[in-house]
């Protein structure tokens, strides 16, 4: 279509079809200026030309005329809107597009950017195709595309934010990044991220961007509170729908109960505001703002981009509170093995020292005590002791591994297979092909130890092996991820269990292995061997924090 208007265009404004001037009372060519009489200017307009006129004047696309300047001689009804400034208005200043690139022929594909800043101070992005006349002057064809750019923005920050929650570490880190997102579009200056469990309770900043120093912002809201600020946005918490508000900074910065605000809120440049929901499940758990630049009205298809981003946040808050209730529930099972383990170990062996002890000092007290009785149980006293040494060291080493931290993962784990393999006589072989070239965030490290831990844990209890093998290594399809594997030469699960709470205690381990391989967005299968025994295998996707180094 745009071809056509521009072979229209150039044919009506070269044909010299005329307007009354309604300054001078005379006829002006269309073209550029040039003086005709009334009849001379009837006698050339062919019905061919009037054709054409009501294309120009009926087109969507604006259309206009330029001097050897770049200033305007006429402009098509659509230019007229497009620009937001009356023609009589229009006609004779300079124009936004660039006159000084003649290479550009009539004909041509190939399309420029010019912004423009209409009296309102809205800000319009044109994308505009020229062409020489032959009176010196300039054709312009000429179409708005500032909304599709806003919309190609928009979706680079929706894009951005899902990759952001899908890699986030930290929510308050997440939600920062998303707040920035928001702000990377044109029409938005600033904009935070808010939490709250109830309307009443004290407000949690998850997430801002587009202001200045905002450490102490919580404290400040909550004394404009105090003050009796009318705070749109608890709307939105109590009814789960947006608020729209314009021209609401004016209101603020006169407000006396906004004034501990007064600082912050004056920063960023912005006029307009909006509130959007964060809902999860048909619950409201928190709220994005955004604040308009002046001139930029929050539109519908800003508001739909609000609300995508809403979505976004509301996932990762509640990613965040599934992944703590995970945590917790994971930790409470630690705890509670960590009970059994010391009831089973380093209870009994002390009760069986205070039961020695007892026996010994009975023997001290007869006249006739046997020297080598008590020498007999002086010794299993001590081995005794050095047994619940041995097991309490052991428990204390499972609470965290200091080779976690000092030392990785891979000589945590080789710590832990020497430390079993001594107590029980399992051999296992820790194979690691990449060396310790492992950078792990210690949390993920954790993880990933329990996950071993565990696993070696139901291969003594229930697997009946002889040898157990851990492998650490990278994905084929993602060198930058992580895959363990432990397995063992056992009878593995194919066999009934000796009994149901050994059968829902290896249950619970594997669920407990799972959750924490899922924290991760990593996934774990367990399963038997088709030569026998059974591999609990877990794989875990590149992280944001971390990621599988070249060997040396």
């Amino acid at each position: 279509m745009a071809s056509v208007l521009d072979t229209a265009f150039l044919t009506y404004v070269e044909s010299g079809v005329t307007r009354e001037s309604p300054a001078h009372g005379r006829q002006v060519s269309e073209a550029g200026g040039v003086t005709m009489s009334h009849t001379a200017a009837r006698s050339e307009t062919t019905f061919d030309t009037a054709v054409l006129r009501e294309l120009v004047e009926l087109s969507g696309d604006g259309l206009a005329v330029l001097d050897d300047r770049g200033h305007f001689v006429t402009v098509n009804p659509a230019g007229v809107r497009i620009l937001g400034v009356p023609e009589d208005r229009l006609l004779g200043t300079r124009s936004p597009f660039d006159v000084s690139r003649r290479n550009v022929t009539s004909g041509s594909d190939e399309m420029e950017r010019a912004e423009w800043t209409a009296p309102d101070g809205r800000r319009r992005y044109l994308e505009y195709r020229v062409s020489e006349l032959a009176n010196g002057g300039v054709a312009v064809w000429f179409t708005d595309i500032t909304e599709i750019l806003l919309q190609q923005e928009r979706l680079t920050a929706i894009t951005r934010a899902a990759s952001s929650v899908a890699d986030s570490g930290s929510l308050r880190a997440t939600l920062d990044a998303m707040a920035r997102e928001v702000c990377t579009t044109t029409a938005i200056s600033a904009a935070q991220i808010l939490a709250v469990d109830d309307p009443r309770d004290e407000l949690r900043l998850l997430g801002m961007a587009g202001f200045g120093e905002t450490t102490d912002f919580v404290e400040r809201l909550a004394e404009c509170r105090r003050r009796g600020a009318d705070i749109r946005f608890l709307e939105v918490l109590e009814h789960g729908e947006p608020v729209v508000v314009l021209h609401r900074k004016p209101v603020i910065m006169a407000d006396p109960a906004w004034e501990p605000l007064h600082v912050i809120m004056d920063w960023p440049d912005w006029d307009s505001f909006v509130s959007m929901p964060l809902v999860v499940r048909g619950r409201t758990v928190g709220i994005i703002n955004a604040y308009y630049a002046p001139g930029e009205d929050p539109g519908p298809s800003s508001l739909t981009f609000l609300s995508a981003m809403a979505d976004h946040a509301a996932v990762a808050i509640e990613t965040a509170a599934l992944l703590t209730r995970t945590r917790s529930r994971a930790q409470l099972d630690e705890r509670r093995k960590l009970a059994r383990d010391l009831h089973d170990s380093v209870v009994q062996h002390l009760f069986s020292m205070g039961m020695q002890a007892k026996a010994l000092r009975a023997q001290l007290e007869r006249p006739d005590a046997d020297l080598s009785q008590l020498r007999g149980g002086a010794q299993e006293l001590a081995e005794l002791s050095q047994n619940a040494l041995a097991d309490l060291r052991g428990l204390v080493f499972e609470l965290r591994p200091m080779e976690l931290a000092e030392r990785g993962l891979v000589d945590a784990v080789r710590s832990h297979a020497a430390s079993l393999q001594a107590r029980t006589g399992l051999t296992i072989d820790v194979r690691a092909p990449v060396g310790d070239a492992l950078d792990l965030d210690l949390e993920v490290a954790e993880d990933v130890y329990r996950i071993v831990q565990e696993a070696l844990h139901n291969v003594i209890k229930h697997a009946n092996a002889t040898k157990a093998e851990v492998t650490i290594t990278t994905p084929e399809h993602d060198h930058r991820g992580l895959l363990v594997k432990i397995s063992d030469n056992g009878r593995g699960k194919g066999q009934k269990p000796r009994d149901r709470t050994a059968f829902r205690r290896e249950s619970l381990g594997l669920q407990s292995m799972r959750e924490r391989a899922e924290r991760w967005r990593g996934r774990l299968v367990a399963g038997p061997r088709p030569s026998g025994g059974w591999t609990v295998a877990v794989s875990l996707p590149a992280q944001g924090s971390y990621a599988m180094k070249e060997a040396s």
